[in-house]
């Protein structure tokens, strides 16, 4: 049996979205892609900082994604910014759809990585945005454990 080799691709994440964002809740949706985007984001070409996905009836559309365009490509290449449809389950879109009617919710991308199978992948997160006091709170709760983490390696040496 010969194994599969290991991909290159790398998880392109959105930093910003746990920084701003309370996530309530994860889900894993596929993407609608052509060929020089797949190829793009192998090498790790893309970014989802100010990126957004709204539901309109049964399709799901991510906003705002940038996929850089494939250098070696010249002449058939995607559009960077375009619009791109997710691929979910019609009771995850009607879920998310009663979820997003309430007020304060959005659903924002955390990061979109390749399957085991070689499928395109997003993670999509259901946010409610944080004030500046909960983000300077996780600030401090971040530096917190970071002073704890330290202590201990010292005392483990």
């Amino acid at each position: 049996m010969t194994k599969k080799p290991e991909q290159t691709a790398r998880r392109i994440l959105n930093k910003k979205a746990r920084h701003d964002y309370h996530i309530l809740q994860t889900v894993e949706a596929g993407i609608v892609l052509v060929g020089t985007e797949v190829k793009s984001l192998r090498q790790g070409h893309g970014q989802l900082t100010d990126a957004f996905v709204r539901i309109n009836g049964y399709k799901a559309i991510l906003y705002g994604c940038q996929i850089d365009r494939y250098s070696p490509a010249a002449d058939r290449n995607h559009e960077p910014q375009r619009n791109r449809r997710l691929l979910l389950h019609r009771r995850e879109l009607r879920k998310l759809s009663s979820d997003l009617q309430q007020k304060g919710f959005t659903l924002i991308p955390l990061s979109i990585f390749f399957s085991a199978r070689g499928l395109a992948k997003v993670e999509l997160g259901l946010a409610t945005g944080k004030k500046s006091f909960d983000k300077r709170q996780s600030l401090r709760k971040r530096d917190h454990q970071r002073e704890i983490d330290r202590a201990m390696s010292r005392k483990s040496r």
